[in-house]
Parts: structure tokens; C-alpha cells; sequence
């Protein structure tokens, strides 16, 4: 008989869910901020806040959701707003190769659809640091307070964005940063290996953005061609050994 480290048929596992709750909490707040901005350039689009409200909960990216409503601005094509989408979102194809390494070989397809669903960076983050197989209702509570706050806060920006200053609209923007940097700095004080490639990816990102010919290419397209390299060098020259790692609820 397999021994699964999941039984699917059993209850929603209550703590793994509360420990997504509460590292999702800091996130979905900061998710409500950004998306003050977003739902600018929802108004902008002429779009209303409910449509604001269905396409941030649908499309959790910031990069992908302006990109798509400054392009329903200027009157483009459903296909070539599909295709910058796509371009703009490839990165999250890697995330999701790197996500499935850390999940149970016999989970379920609806489990791992439902992950990569919201897969995003700062929710990419805080799966992927803890340690052993990942439980998907750790994620699952993480996306109950997350996506709201993003959702929510681009449908309030559509509505009162244009109350607020645009300095202040600019500095909420702000907070999206600053909580990617508190996803990222625990692991790095814990691991120097860690700590010098955060260190050289922030480096490297600078530099490709004022390379020749690097520089040409779409912000999405940069990040994957960094990702694919710095991440293969990584894994080259500081391998991680395989460990029996017990499952983190």
C-alpha cells in the first residue's frame, strides 16, 4: 500500500491552512495597496469597477493587468493583448517548474491547478522557503486573504483613485517592494550562498536593463532569460543535496 503524505479525501488540513492565513495577512495587505494604482488605470481604460474587481481576481499580476488595460486604452486587438499577456506572464511557466518540485508526486491534477492559478511572486515566496513537501492547503489559506486585497483594492482605486493625490497613489505602490523584500530577506540571513545570489540577481537586473540589445527586450522576457541563467549557475556550482525532509504542515 503507498504511503501518500496527503490524503485527499480527508478534511482540509486546518493547520497548514491557518499557517497560509497568516502569512498570507501581511501580503493580501499590501496586495490592497498596490492595487490603488491598478485601478487608475482601470478608470483610465474606461472599464468599471466591477470589471476592475473580476479581472484582478482573475489575473493576479500587476505587471500583466497594466499592460492589459493600457493597451484596452489605446483600442488594441483581443489577440495582441493575448500575446503581450503571454509574454509579459512567461515567467510564471518557470515558477510553476520550480513549484512542482516541492510537491507530492501522487497530488491530485485539480490540487496542482488550483496552485498555479494564483501562482504569484510574494505568494511563490513564502511556498517555496518553507521546508519539505508542500502542502496545498498552506497556499489555499495564503490565497484567502491575498487575492481578495487585490482584487478589492483595484475595484476602491477605480472608484476613489482619482480623489487621492497622485503622490499618494504613487507611494501605495511603493509597498509592493518593500513586502517582496520581507519575503526574501529571512532565507538570505539564513544562507550566505542565498544572500550573494540575491545580491547578484538585483546586480544583474540592473545591468540588463542598460545593456545593449538586452535592454530591448520586454521586462518579462529579461526577467526570464536572468532567471534561466543565474538559476542554472546556481544549481551547478552550489548544488543542494537530496534530504529526507519531514512535511511541513
Amino acid at each position: 500500500m503507498k504511503n501518500n503524505k496527503y490524503s485527499y479525501k480527508a478534511p482540509p488540513n486546518k493547520t497548514a491552512f491557518q499557517a497560509g492565513l497568516r502569512n498570507g495577512i501581511p501580503i493580501g495587505f499590501g496586495y490592497f495597496a498596490v492595487a490603488f494604482s491598478l485601478g487608475v488605470a482601470v478608470r483610465d481604460a474606461g472599464l468599471s469597477w466591477f470589471q476592475g474587481l473580476i479581472a484582478s481576481w482573475l489575473c493576479t499580476t500587476s505587471t500583466g493587468e497594466y499592460a492589459v488595460f493600457s493597451l484596452i486604452a489605446a483600442g488594441t486587438t483581443v489577440l495582441e493583448i493575448a500575446l503581450v499577456t503571454l509574454i509579459i506572464n512567461a515567467r510564471y511557466l518557470l515558477m510553476s517548474c520550480a513549484a512542482t518540485q516541492r510537491l507530492d508526486p501522487e497530488m491530485p491534477f485539480w490540487h496542482r491547478y488550483l496552485l498555479a492559478f494564483h501562482l504569484t511572486d510574494e505568494l511563490f515566496g513564502i511556498a517555496i522557503a518553507r521546508h519539505g513537501t508542500l502542502n496545498p492547503y498552506f497556499s489555499y489559506g495564503a490565497f484567502t486573504v491575498a487575492v481578495p486585497g487585490w482584487a478589492v483594492g483595484t475595484a476602491l482605486g477605480t472608484v476613489v483613485g482619482s480623489i487621492l493625490p497622485p503622490s499618494l497613489t504613487s507611494a501605495l505602490s511603493v509597498a509592493l517592494y518593500g513586502m517582496f523584500l520581507a519575503v526574501i530577506v529571512p532565507p538570505a540571513r539564513q544562507n550566505k550562498v542565498v544572500a550573494g545570489l540575491i545580491v547578484l540577481c538585483f546586480a544583474a537586473s540592473y545591468a540588463s536593463a542598460n545593456l545593449p540589445l538586452v535592454r530591448e527586450l520586454s521586462d518579462g522576457m529579461r526577467i526570464i532569460l536572468l532567471t534561466v541563467v543565474l538559476s542554472s549557475a546556481a544549481a551547478l556550482l552550489f548544488p543542494r543535496k537530496d534530504e529526507e525532509e519531514a512535511t511541513t504542515p
